[in-house]
């Protein structure tokens, strides 16, 4: 069900009343310019579905778990010995020198052996143990028998407790212990797993193991470990995929290009700055500028949320001051304008005195305002995801089996409400980032801005329609005593809305990828003017809040006892 048509036969007429995703959406234009680039964005539904379907269906990665990562290594070590005929133990110091890379190994030995040999720590012919009853360990300076005594390819004779300790150091101090050289200042002999298995304790022949198995990936440029919390996946990324975007078997998906968790359609630049922004104190200072001001005596900000203007700082300072022109309470009274006004305040206003004061104090209420619009349906989108989340992990292990057994329905043909809770999660996804995008968005490309308003509108209209299918709606058929027969109707009613929903966020997707490039002054603004109603940014207005927000202000209360803002 990838076309318009197809959506309408998927769902009842009660469904489709407001022509949900439809092109009809008072998209046309008077002028006959149905073929301009801003409406193509509606007609790619059914114009690129085989291309949709195809490439949902592209793997770019794969999931590799320890054993997998385990027989890989071994594989490659097998491959460089057999091709250079070195010892497997030498095939791995090589290729943990070349970070993992087959193709690098063979160029630079086969281009200078010699060079390699040297950088590596290889020796051309093995040094022998010399031939004595007893040799001296050249850490410890005992005289041990020959048969307690070992040595790198080098030669140097150690005891075996010294190597323990000498191994065991090295492994402590971390993954370095994989370039480990024989314990003789004056020697640079590489030593190798071999080495590590005979002579090092079974605690420190483990963490070597974990620390070999862990640099495969991390050296490697085309492996990375899961960033989420506790997984042990790692994943493999085909070079050349057209999407950074990729799902680990733990059900995690992240941005292969910056491991953030995966942020399409925002760039991963956008991601970083989005990310510092809600962690920076940047905000902090806005909202202290905007709602605080400084005491006129020791300079700590206040807060005044309620009562009259006259202010007392809080001890040790304790000065008192009016809140308006912040002079001396002193010098105020009935004359000034009483508790609440002050006369020398209007009149310094009229003067220009407070006029860059109270600019600054604007803009920074405007910023922390719009950024507090667009992080708050951030964070409830996500929020949004959570539960989500939560509700397909419930259905998938209960709901689905009960649902099974009241509908007489084999759990096979019940997949199509686990698709439609992941297409749910997916759009949330989607969806909270696109607030990211849209705070960034610049405010001075009107035509673009208001489009792009237009489409997160719809996307979120479009999403509440399945979400309520999948929830509200299922819950009637889970409630049920007895098969009801129109359970097939609301399959193909859910399943119809997961395609649809699934084409228009993919749509979405690419648009603002593309940076809305269709939308330019060609299109112009008049157009826009004549098909999208204004709305704030997301779809929905926030002009009850502003209004609630300006009421709240003006109301205060008896208190004049006001609280500084901690710092």
């Amino acid at each position: 069900m990838e076309s318009e048509d197809d959506m309408h036969d998927a769902n009842d007429e009660e469904s489709l009343e407001d022509d949900f995703y439809s092109g009809e959406t008072g998209m046309g234009s008077d002028d006959g310019d149905d073929d301009d680039g801003v409406y193509d964005f509606l007609d790619q539904e059914s114009d690129d579905s085989e291309d949709v379907t195809s490439h949902r269906q592209q793997q770019n990665c794969t999931i590799l778990s320890e054993a997998d990562i385990s027989q890989r290594q071994e594989e490659d070590i097998d491959r460089v010995s057999t091709v250079l005929s070195i010892p497997r133990y030498a095939a791995g110091v090589l290729l943990r020198h070349y970070n993992w890379s087959l193709s690098k190994v063979h160029d630079e030995w086969f281009a200078n052996e010699e060079n390699v040999r040297k950088a590596v720590g290889f020796l051309e012919k093995l040094v022998d143990l010399p031939n004595f009853r007893e040799l001296t360990c050249g850490i410890c300076f005992e005289n041990y028998p020959q048969k307690m005594m070992s040595a790198a390819a080098c030669g140097h004779p150690f005891c075996g407790a010294c190597w323990r300790g000498y191994i065991g150091t090295s492994v402590s101090d971390g993954p370095g212990c994989l370039l480990l050289r024989c314990p003789d200042p004056s020697c640079g002999a590489a030593v190798g797993q071999d080495m590590i298995n005979l002579l090092a304790t079974d605690e420190d022949k483990e963490k070597y193991t974990r620390y070999l198995r862990r640099s495969y990936i991390e050296d490697n440029r085309k492996t990375k470990w899961c960033p989420a919390p506790g997984c042990e996946y790692a994943v493999e990324f085909v070079i050349g995929s057209a999407s950074y975007d990729v799902c680990c078997n733990c059900a995690y998906s992240f941005c292969w290009n910056c491991t953030e968790e995966a942020h399409r359609p925002v760039d991963c630049g956008t991601v970083a700055k989005w990310i510092l922004k809600n962690s920076a104190e940047s905000e902090n200072m806005n909202w202290i500028l905007a709602n605080s001001k400084p005491c006129p005596k020791c300079k700590r900000p206040i807060e005044k949320n309620q009562g009259c203007m006259h202010i007392t700082c809080t001890p040790p300072c304790k000065f008192e001051f009016c809140w308006l022109c912040l002079g001396a309470w002193s010098e105020h009274g009935e004359r000034t304008g009483g508790f609440y006004a002050c006369n020398r305040y209007e009149s310094a206003k009229q003067e220009g005195v407070y006029d860059e004061c109270e600019r600054r104090r604007e803009m920074a209420k405007n910023s922390l305002e719009r950024y507090t619009h667009y992080y708050e349906r951030w964070a409830t989108n996500q929020s949004s995801r959570q539960k989500a989340l939560a509700d397909l992990h419930s259905m998938q292990t209960e709901k689905l089996e009960k649902l099974s057994d009241k509908q007489s329905q084999p759990e096979s043909q019940l997949k199509f409400i686990l698709e439609a809770w992941s297409q749910i999660v997916e759009c949330r996804r989607v969806l909270k980032w696109t607030y990211a995008y849209g705070y960034y968005l610049p405010e001075n490309e009107f035509a673009k801005r208001r489009f792009f308003e237009y489409l997160q509108g719809e996307a979120e209209s479009g999403l509440e329609r399945l979400h309520q299918c999948a929830e509200k709606e299922l819950q009637v058929f889970l409630d049920a005593e007895a098969p009801m027969k129109d359970f097939n109707d609301f399959r193909t009613k859910l399943a119809g809305l997961t395609s649809v929903t699934r084409n228009y966020f993919e749509n979405l997707v690419r648009a603002l990828e593309t940076g809305l490039k269709d939308v330019g002054p060609s299109n112009s603004q008049a157009t826009c003017s004549k098909t999208l109603s204004p709305k704030s940014p997301g779809g929905k207005g926030n002009s009850s809040k502003s209004k609630a927000a300006s009421n709240s202000s003006r109301s205060s209360g008896s208190s004049h006892c006001l609280q500084p803002v901690d710092m």
